[in-house]
């Protein structure tokens, strides 16, 4: 319904289409040798001959950011492009979905074939030739499954990263570092050491550091929604401790020490701050 049509057509130049498509056409040509595999009742050599072209999948994950981009691009510029996605989209095939989010279907479907074949193998008697062919595919979806979870999870936490750096007000703050993890961020209260009010400020916990910001000035012309970073503070000198919250009482209270310098941190919600204290602890570790 898109890929065939569009080459057709010619609507998009052969390396536009290879951009936002990378290798769907192979996939779909394996998945459809599969299936009049399974049709015929030869899973063995179906399977076998499928998991021969399992890393077109690897490789489609690996285009999916570029092939966002330049379906964003040709959106915003090619206007036959656009009325043909949108008529294609009311197809009653696609129930009201669009073409974002479409693509990332076969990865999903992926995932799926691992717990079919796993299912599957349980389920094979270990003394058939089938048995051996199904451990092995398990095997290879296996890998190239670990293969695709990671470079998603890599894909979401840059979004993250990029989220979080654009909420910050300025570029002093660098949040965008190669082999840093997002991991959580929330309003917490900070207690002052004298005796002043409590002050509430948002978190971000990542891998390697913590950050505390408040917000900007509602009245200010350009950062009235951004957040004004107070301090950053490096994990790997931190000790966390529970200052209280072990027990049902209503919150808790929290202790960050570094070298020079000590967090308390509290929450009225004890969840919360249960949380907190195990994420801390686990990225400290």
């Amino acid at each position: 319904f898109f890929v065939k049509i569009l080459k057709a057509k010619g609507t998009l130049k052969p390396a536009v289409l290879e951009s936002i498509f990378g290798p769907l056409e192979s996939m779909f040509s394996a998945s459809h040798i599969l299936l009049l595999h399974l049709e015929r009742g030869d899973l063995g050599p179906g399977v076998e001959n499928f998991c021969q072209h399992l890393e077109l999948y690897g490789h489609y994950a690996e285009n999916l950011d570029q092939s966002n981009k330049t379906l964003k691009e040709q959106l915003r510029k090619n206007k036959s492009f656009r009325r043909f996605k949108k008529l294609q989209e009311t197809r009653p095939q696609f129930q009201g979905r669009k073409l974002e989010d479409l693509l990332p279907l076969p990865l999903q479907r992926l995932h799926e074939y691992k717990h079919f074949l796993r299912d599957l193998l349980e389920n094979t008697n270990p003394d058939t030739s089938e048995y051996q062919k199904l451990a092995k595919a398990v095997k290879s979806v296996s890998k190239v499954s670990h293969w695709v979870q990671d470079i998603i999870h890599k894909r979401e936490n840059s979004l993250q990263l990029l989220r979080v750096q654009k909420l910050l007000k300025g570029r002093r703050t660098q949040v965008l570092t190669p082999g840093r993890w997002y991991i959580r961020e929330g309003w917490l209260l900070v207690v002052p050491s004298k005796g002043e009010e409590l002050k509430r400020r948002m978190f971000f916990l990542f891998s390697d550091i913590v950050i505390a910001t408040k917000p900007c000035h509602p009245l200010h012309p350009m950062n009235s929604n951004k957040l004004a970073c107070q301090a950053v503070y490096p994990l790997h000198q931190c000790v966390v401790d529970k200052v209280f919250g072990h027990t049902q009482s209503q919150g808790g209270l929290l202790s960050l020490s570094f070298p020079h310098k000590t967090l308390l941190l509290m929450s009225s919600d004890q969840q919360d701050i249960n949380d907190w204290y195990q994420s801390l602890t686990a990225a400290v570790r």
